[in-house]
């Protein structure tokens, strides 16, 4: 594979649980992998257990830069992963600027409480106009269908704006999550 854009950061929200069933853990390392050989880097949480784990190991095993946000006090636990750039902050706010921030583009894999609360806030900044990034769930195994039948509902019954249904996409696979943040960025630099 080869880069198809300019090197992009790209924040990826995932749980850190290792509990999960495996193939989740499959859909975090492919995604790890493709984001190395695009020549991307990985910003993601800095745990060092469950899809973020494994996200960052792909990442690393195949030359990739990563780079991690996480509390001080998670490093001090033991929680921390390591062998690339980490930025430990204070507060969990904190943490969530810095990923917003070092982030180009917005990716939610499979997650807990954690992850959904990350990915609603960067979807409710897009609204509110804040950022104008790509955010793209992947969805293996139907994880959000849920998620996505209550935003559903949200559009039917008015509670969110119809002209926001372009504030992310939604596909089945790592792949098609590159190629929709790489297809806007290219569409973006014209």
């Amino acid at each position: 594979m080869t880069r198809t854009t300019s090197p992009l950061s790209l924040t990826v929200y995932c749980a850190s649980s290792k509990r999960v069933p495996h193939l989740y853990m499959a859909v975090a390392e492919e995604l790890g992998k493709l984001i190395a050989l695009r020549g991307h880097t990985l910003v993601y949480g800095g745990g060092n257990s469950g899809l973020m784990a494994v996200l960052a190991k792909a990442a690393l095993a195949h030359g990739g830069k990563v780079k991690g946000v996480i509390l001080t006090d998670f490093i001090d636990r033991g929680y921390g992963n390591a062998g690339h750039e980490m930025h430990s902050v204070t507060d969990m706010r904190a943490r969530k600027r810095g990923l917003d921030e070092f982030g180009d583009a917005y990716i939610a894999l499979p997650g807990g409480f954690g992850t959904l609360e990350e990915i609603l806030e960067i979807i409710s900044f897009k609204q509110l106009g804040l950022h104008h990034k790509p955010i793209v769930f992947v969805n293996p195994n139907d994880y959000f269908d849920h998620l996505l039948a209550q935003f559903e509902r949200g559009f039917a019954e008015a509670f969110i704006h119809e002209r926001f249904r372009d504030l992310y996409a939604v596909v089945a696979t790592p792949q098609e999550a590159l190629q929709v943040i790489e297809t806007a960025a290219v569409t973006a630099a014209l």
